[in-house]
């Protein structure tokens, strides 16, 4: 039996036996996420352990759960602990769980904040969906440059408890004017007598509020910090966005983008907690254009009906247009994986071309060798392929070296072009770039047959 099991053995006798109290002391001895697995596990019982936590505990319980678990919770919450949970949740992640809400929910909840954390609330659902605004909290500490250290420490021991995080302090002028940022290492390890304005070193790094969020998971990937200040148009200091926040979006996007590379919409939900007519309504539109893609496929076929006559073409046409699939796949997921972490932009599409013409025509030669071998090899023992085997072998060869280069140059500039349109590269899943590779690679591979196979084969 592992830790979860038994976890889940204890909390279901203490159930049984009705003792509020003893499932309290319980359930305050375990970690957050011994309690996130619980609730996985025993999801009847989420809003029990909720109410039974402490506030606080509550609290940080139920702002890392999934938000189809947070909004089956609410539902079953009295009122009263309902307000106490959005009044204690940090405001960034109040507002992430309002973005989630319909309407007139949010409305409801707004109301039960007090007149500051309701101005609060809709000042930070005010900023586009998926800024930066949208992501920052309003707790942090700031300080002047006249300041000593000693009233530094006095100022962060009076107001660092409400602060989201004390690691680092920001200075700001009298108009709220962001100057800079001090690690509180800095801050403990100066003298008492020494100034704010000693420590500055004007190496900042701050967000905007209205940028994406993709560009602050960069920002922060290329920084070793644990918070990045948010300011406006005018360097006014608005917020903080934590690292941990940034790990949450970055999840997220990978969770899309994988999704999106497998030739789906990205699932607003786990998988388990969407209906199939959800499931279905996201993953119908993208098997309608890949069918649509495939129609283009069988035209192709059509319009070569008279190759197709020679059982030995028919014969490779898996090799041929597995090749060119899987090459193109392999540069779409490279390219759109060097666009998330920011290697590639947009200007550098003719590089990445060159790259892709040489990379592919040298991968082209490896498997157009291969399968040159491969009816050798077959035609030595078994005399497949009649007396023109040489011709056989070579057709499938310069196929080959045709459809993995022209694989490699589809999936490596598909994502260039979607970005510049203004979509997703991750768009330009697998599935999308292998249908596009098969039309294109039975052309290459019927124009290279009839080139070489015709008045023999042909």
């Amino acid at each position: 039996m592992d830790e979860l099991d038994t976890l889940v053995e204890q909390t279901e006798l203490l159930l049984a036996e009705g003792s509020e109290q003893q499932l309290k002391e319980y359930l305050d001895e375990l970690n957050i996420s011994e309690v996130e697995a619980l609730i996985d596990e025993l999801p009847e019982h989420g809003a029990t352990f909720i109410e039974t936590l402490s506030i606080n505990r509550a609290v940080n319980v139920f702002r890392i759960l999934d938000f189809p678990t947070q909004e089956r919770i609410l539902k079953r919450l009295p009122g009263p602990k309902i307000s106490e949970i959005i009044n204690e949740m940090p405001p960034d992640d109040r507002t992430a769980f309002f973005s989630e809400l319909k309407g007139d929910v949010v409305k409801q909840l707004i109301i039960l904040l007090p007149p500051a954390g309701r101005k609060e609330a809709l000042a930070l659902l005010g900023y586009p969906e998926d800024s930066v605004g949208r992501l920052m909290t309003p707790d942090y500490i700031t300080v002047k440059q006249h300041w000593d250290i000693t009233r530094v420490l006095h100022h962060i021991r009076k107001y660092g408890k409400a602060s989201e995080t004390i690691d680092v302090l920001y200075v700001i002028d009298k108009d709220g004017k962001l100057m800079d940022d001090i690690r509180i290492k800095d801050i403990l390890l100066a003298d008492p007598e020494a100034t704010v304005e000693d420590l500055i070193d004007n190496r900042l790094i701050a967000l905007n509020a209205n940028d994406p969020q993709e560009e602050a998971i960069n920002v922060f990937r290329m920084n070793n910090r644990v918070a990045l200040p948010v300011i406006d148009g005018q360097g006014i200091m608005l917020g903080i966005v934590t690292v941990d926040d940034i790990l949450w979006v970055a999840n997220e996007e990978y969770t899309e983008d994988m999704q999106r590379i497998g030739g789906t919409e990205a699932l607003d939900e786990p998988y388990l907690d969407v209906s199939i007519l959800h499931l279905v309504k996201k993953r119908a539109g993208w098997l309608i254009v890949l069918f649509f893609g495939q129609l283009l496929t069988a035209t192709v076929l059509e319009h070569y009906e008279s190759q197709l006559a020679s059982a030995i073409l028919i014969l490779f046409m898996p090799l041929i247009l597995s090749s060119g699939g899987n090459s193109g796949s392999q540069a779409s997921t490279l390219i759109i994986q060097a666009m998330a972490l920011g290697e590639v932009t947009l200007v550098d599409w003719w590089r990445v071309m060159r790259r892709e013409i040489f990379s592919g025509l040298l991968l082209g030669l490896i498997l157009g060798t291969l399968g040159f071998i491969r009816v050798c090899t077959w035609q030595a023992f078994s005399h497949a392929y009649g007396e023109y085997w040489l011709l056989v072998g070579t057709v499938v060869s310069f196929s080959l070296i045709g459809v993995v280069l022209w694989g490699s140059l589809v999936g490596s500039m598909l994502p260039f072009i979607l970005r510049r349109l203004g979509a997703d590269p991750a768009s330009s899943s697998a599935p999308f770039v292998s249908t596009l590779v098969d039309v294109t690679g039975l052309i290459i591979y019927f124009t290279v047959a009839t080139l070489v196979l015709t008045g023999i084969l042909l």
